[in-house]
């Protein structure tokens, strides 16, 4: 019970913040330090960590609004399901598993220019197929992948104990 709880607490909310905010800065210093630029997946992937950065952010601040917490569950795990996809992409791009044409433009509607708003962050520097080693042999696409695939377990994890904790309240 006491994981249950702690899956609707303070504390989650604010791992899963610190952990956007650990992420997005290693892609920049992998970015601006060690001169890795980033694709088109890799921009989508970093989209989803500002989501999720900005989800946090609200659940930490409506501890106490049920219907905002239960909101910020969902939204999470709708997060958790676009990272892995993109990471699982990223990962098969690299290993060739799947023909894809990344090209240097987002994708995204006209209206949402990331890329322009701030460049620093979402400008995409190359074409996809090539992440870095980063640690122990693994490149980046490998540990996203993993990463996105625990991901999409906690945030589920999460908000079924939302859904159990509200209807036990009812």
């Amino acid at each position: 019970m006491f994981s249950l709880q702690l899956l609707g607490s303070r504390i989650y909310w604010l791992v899963l913040l610190i952990g956007a905010l650990l992420a997005e800065s290693v892609a920049l210093y992998f970015q601006y330090v060690l001169d890795y630029g980033p694709c088109v997946l890799c921009i989508h992937i970093r989209l989803w960590l500002f989501a999720l950065i900005l989800v946090a952010l609200a659940a930490l601040l409506t501890p106490r609004c049920p219907k905002a917490q239960t909101g910020c569950h969902l939204l999470t795990l709708i997060i958790a399901l676009g990272f892995s996809e993109r990471s699982w992409r990223t990962l098969a791009t690299e290993r060739t598993w799947i023909e894809s044409a990344c090209s240097l433009d987002s994708g995204l509607p006209t209206w949402f220019t990331p890329e322009l708003w701030w460049p620093w962050m979402f400008e995409i520097w190359e074409s996809c197929g090539y992440t870095p080693e980063v640690f122990a042999g693994f490149t980046m696409a490998e540990l996203l992948a993993v990463a996105g695939s625990l991901f999409v377990v906690l945030a589920a994890a999460a908000m079924g104990a939302n859904l159990v904790k509200k209807t036990a309240h009812n």
